[in-house]
């Protein structure tokens, strides 16, 4: 594995045997700290709205799931 920064990016360069859905998963953690790094969001906060989400679609896609 090689990390450099070049110019105003960091460049990693990794073995092609490495597991892909590894690297996948640490890509989209990436992408979600880049994306939250301004966020003044409480993690309460984020939790209560997550769990909001989750039972308003549950409520709407039970029946595809549960026998009638």
């Amino acid at each position: 594995m090689i990390i450099q920064t070049i110019d105003n990016q960091i460049v990693i360069t990794l073995p092609a045997s490495i597991d892909l859905q590894g690297v996948q998963r640490l890509i989209n953690y990436l992408l979600y700290k880049e994306a939250t790094k301004d966020s003044k969001a409480k993690q309460e906060d984020v939790d209560q709205l997550a769990r909001e989400v989750n039972k308003q679609w549950w409520e709407e896609n039970k029946h595809r799931f549960l026998p009638e």
